[in-house]
Parts: C-alpha cells; structure tokens; sequence
C-alpha cells in the first residue's frame, strides 16, 4: 500500500531543523505483514528524546530511516500466524520487540531481547528485512516501529493491546515515556514507599518517572532542571523541592535539603555531566539509575572507591526494565484511578507536516511531549 511518512535522510543536520529539513515528508510503498507482523493505522505518535538523538547523531542509524517509536493505533490487518489481534484492535507499540526465547526474554527481560537488539540496530524487522521502500529503494525501521507514518508494519511481538475507551493520543505515551520512566522507579529502583528521590531531566520520561515516585510513595521528590517552566510544572506534579542545574551549588543545595543526599536519584537527561550531578546527590547506601542515552562519545568521572566504600549502587535501565505485555496495563490502570495522570505530560498535538519545526521546540526544552495527531 501506499501512505506518508517522515524520512530521516541523514544525521547531523544543522539547527534550526525548520530550516534544514532533516525530516522529509514523503510518499511510501508499504508492504503486507508477513508471517507475526501487522498493519497498523498510527493515530498518534509522540516525539521523544531519543528521536531526537537520532536525528542530531548522539544515536547513530542508519538512513534513510522512517523515524518514530512511540505510538499507538488501530490493527487495519494481520500475517499469518496472529491470531490474537483482531481487525479494529487498539494498540500500542513498544520499541524493542522482545523474541521470547533468548537468554534475556527466558530471564523475563524483554527490553535486553538479543534478536530485538541486533534488528532494531540493522533498521530492519524482528522477522528480518525491511517493509519499506521509496522510489523503488528500502528504507529503514527505526527500532521496529517507524511511527512518525500514517501506517506501520510491525511485529506482533512490538505491540500490547489496550481497551477502545483510552484516548490513542494519550496512550502513545505508555508506549515510551510512561515505559520508561515509571519502570525506571518501580522496576528498576524499586523504590520503597517513604524513599527520597531526585530526578535530574524533566523532560517526557523524566516527569514520567517523577510521577511514578508519586505513586510509588516517595516521601520527598527534588526535581532538577536547567528549566524554570518544567521546574514549575515539576512542582505542580508533585515535586517537593525544585533545584535549576544550572546554579553552580546546586549539589550542596541537593544534599542539604535531603540531610546528604537521597535514596534513589534517577538521570533522565542524556547527559554524562547530568549522571555526574546524579551520582554526586546520592546518599552513602544509595542508589543512582540512569536512562538517559547520551552519545557513545561521553564519559563520565566516577570515584570508584566510593562504591564500596559507601556501598553505592549504580544502574542502568532500559524500557524501565519493563515486561510490556504486564506493565502497560498496570500502568494504565493507575492512570484510570487518577494515581498516574500522564495526560498531564501532552503538550501539543500537531501535524505531520510540522514535524521538523516540533523538533527544534524540544531541542530547546519548550516542551515536554508533542505528539503528531493523524
């Protein structure tokens, strides 16, 4: 079939993005799903960070790419072999496609899926291979799910269904930002009910994550930012300290507020300097977890005796190290009882032709998820 999609043709162009188009809003041919793969209608896909590291080159793909992976829509046709979907299905997408039977999905770790992994790496499809072409020439899936599309071939192992009765535009956002910042807190960390925590980067997983301390029970949430405004929308989110990265104490001022530094400090920002802070606001016994994905480039100082000597912990994580198939509805339950309001993180909904534009306001931290509407 034929539909529309933004095409990332190459990495590393300059700023303003409105200008120098990295993006280009082109005609495609889609193939069928195959054997486990389905069509689906993309309603909503939102605009996230690590877009936006592919699109800068913090996050090396290959191009050109049908860029996109946080979305959800509506299940136009099936492959052979789904036979627990059904046409009209509401869906969200998860962006690493988990196989099932590699060491990592046996351990139940599907966000570490070794066949997902090498896929979502090569721009190609969990099955192999690739469902897009323009001009008579492939383009690349971004990490299997290449939503920024009126349409999308997917694997059937890259989407969870949800109720008909939750708006797509508001469950798009379960599909990364939740996923990720709220498993972060309750996965990863699991944070236990009265722990401290600060999140360094406010941006759609790091509110995410703020929100899942919330619901967590954490009994005193400092939130970090170079910001003002997210700090204020922190703060009116259930933040109760705000600190802006930007004031040169603001470690001390970290550390003093939470009696030495907190229980859990969460790194949402992309940044080896934001990691850095993180770890420095980090109690003796604490934990530090990060998500953020900087350039493979940064490195970070790290004082190494003072993780034994302090028994400190530092970890990474990946999708919140979440099962999606179980979180997803989880999380959406919390949202149903008001315990996780997410739809507070919608910025604006736009089109897909102003996509590149919509890239230049998150690039300058104007926003905390944009999401294009079709």
């Amino acid at each position: 079939m034929r539909t529309r999609a933004a095409i990332l043709e190459a990495s590393g162009r300059t700023r303003p993005y409105a200008q120098s188009r990295p993006l280009t809003i082109a005609e495609i041919e889609l193939a069928p799903p195959q054997r486990g793969e389905v069509l689906v209608r993309i309603a909503a896909a939102g605009l996230c960070h690590s877009d936006l590291s592919v699109i800068n080159g913090d996050r090396p793909r290959p191009t050109p790419m049908a860029l996109g992976h946080e979305a959800a829509g509506v299940v136009e046709s099936l492959g052979e072999g789904v036979d627990d979907l059904a046409i009209g299905d509401h869906v969200v997408m998860v962006f690493v496609p988990s196989c099932g039977c590699c060491g990592p999905c046996a351990e139940g770790r599907p966000a570490l899926c070794e066949p997902g992994a090498k896929a979502n790496n090569a721009g190609e499809m969990l099955g192999g291979g690739r469902r897009i072409r323009r001009n008579g020439q492939d383009v690349h899936h971004h990490l299997g799910v290449s939503a920024f599309a009126e349409h999308a071939v997917v694997s059937r192992r890259s989407l969870v269904k949800v109720t008909k009765d939750l708006k797509l535009a508001e469950a798009a956002l379960f599909g990364c930002a939740v996923l990720t910042g709220v498993g972060a807190v309750a996965n990863t960390a699991r944070i236990e009910a009265g722990a401290s925590v600060a999140v360094i980067g406010l941006g759609g997983v790091g509110l995410a994550a703020l929100l899942g301390a919330v619901a967590c029970g954490a009994s005193r949430i400092v939130a970090v930012d170079l910001e003002s405004s997210k700090l204020a929308t922190a703060r009116q989110l259930g933040a109760s300290d705000a600190v802006n990265a930007r004031d040169e104490h603001a470690v001390q001022q970290i550390r003093d507020l939470t009696s030495g530094g907190v229980d859990y400090a969460f790194e949402m920002a992309g940044s080896a300097k934001a990691l850095e802070l993180a770890y420095a606001i980090t109690r003796r016994g604490g934990t530090t977890v990060t998500a953020g994905l900087p350039n493979p480039t940064q490195r970070m100082q790290l004082p190494p005796v003072s993780l034994v000597a302090e028994e400190r912990t530092l970890k990474g994580s990946y999708v919140g190290s979440c099962v999606p198939s179980r979180d997803i509805p989880r999380y959406i339950a919390l949202y149903r009882l008001g315990r996780l309001p997410v739809d507070r993180l919608l910025s604006a909904t736009i089109a897909l032709d102003d996509v590149n534009a919509a890239f230049d306001r998150l690039a300058d931290g104007q926003t905390i998820r944009q999401v294009i509407a079709f």
